[in-house]
């Protein structure tokens, strides 16, 4: 069981840099985009090629992929995002179900369906372990997917917090118009904090690639994890994010540990049982606090 909550807390690293950016998303540009696995999948098919075909180290593919997939995400919010964002919450929704269906077949017409993988290239650094107390085994990568993630969460704290387009970033996610009234260009501040969230799922994308096998419609599946992550977390809290990934990391180890099909529907279970604590609470808090509801109920 210890070796499983480790794995998992392990695990939690990935989670949280694949959800950084649909939080970013949310809690600055007010978007939910449900092409965000895809993008990431996107993200690893790039780098794959980068590797196969350009002949590059993984490393160097990886740093080549992500302006690349930041500026995808600029032109995507200055194109498509910010015209269906005047058009209320279905349009959005639609407009990146689309986008999702279309990245997938383009990445199934380039790159085939066979299953693929960056791990075959980085060496032994794909399984090679450290055997530490407890007879526990921590791998090398995912404890270098760990490390990554709360340096990115760590350095996005800072550029939120101490730089002139951070502070724009904050207020403009607090309030847009307000924000537009004191010289800060809204616009611009979606399409910046778009990129970065693109940028931010290429990089998760390639780090799946290199601990696992991918395939051109793997993003849902990336979706609803990352999504799950945001909602334990904390909608619009990088640290959150970081917490929530570790909590659903945990919960999958966990259930895997218990039985292979347990893998997944444990984070289910998880997700939903802090959603309807969250839920229960608002619904508390609207009725004037326990007392009430309770009074409520009885009678």
């Amino acid at each position: 069981m210890l070796d499983a909550i480790v794995q998992g807390i392990l695990l939690g690293g990935y989670y949280a840099i694949l959800a950084a950016g649909l939080s970013l998303m949310f809690g600055v540009v007010r978007f939910i985009n449900l092409a965000h696995g895809d993008l990431a999948m996107l993200g690893a098919y790039l780098a794959l090629f980068c590797v196969e075909r350009l002949g590059l180290p993984v490393w160097l593919a990886v740093a080549a992929t992500l302006p690349a997939m930041a500026a995808l995400g600029w032109l995507l919010q200055a194109t498509i995002f910010a015209r269906t964002l005047k058009a209320g919450i279905l349009l959005p929704l639609l407009a990146t179900f689309g986008l999702g269906a279309v990245l997938q077949n383009g990445m199934f017409g380039l790159f085939g369906s066979d299953t693929k993988s960056l791990g075959n290239h980085i060496g032994s650094l794909s399984w090679s372990s450290w055997q530490v107390p407890f007879d526990i085994s921590v791998g090398k990568l995912p404890m270098f997917t760990f490390v990554v993630a709360v340096f990115v969460l760590g350095a996005l704290h800072l550029l939120l917090a101490r730089t002139k387009v951070g502070r724009a970033i904050r207020a403009t996610s607090i309030d847009p118009e307000a924000a537009e009234l004191v010289g800060i260009e809204a616009a611009r501040v979606h399409r910046v904090a778009a990129a970065i969230a693109v940028a931010l799922a290429a990089l998760a994308g390639a780090f799946l690639a290199m601990r696992a096998l991918i395939t051109p419609y793997a993003g849902p599946a990336q979706l609803i994890f990352a999504f799950e992550a945001v909602v334990i977390g904390g909608i619009g809290s990088l640290w959150g994010t970081l917490v929530g990934g570790i909590v659903l990391g945990i919960a999958q180890s966990l259930g895997a540990w218990l039985s292979p099909q347990f893998f997944q529907l444990a984070g289910h279970v998880i997700f939903l049982a802090v959603l309807g604590a969250r839920l229960w609470r608002t619904h508390v808090a609207e009725h004037g606090g326990w007392r009430n509801v309770v009074s409520g109920v009885r009678a």
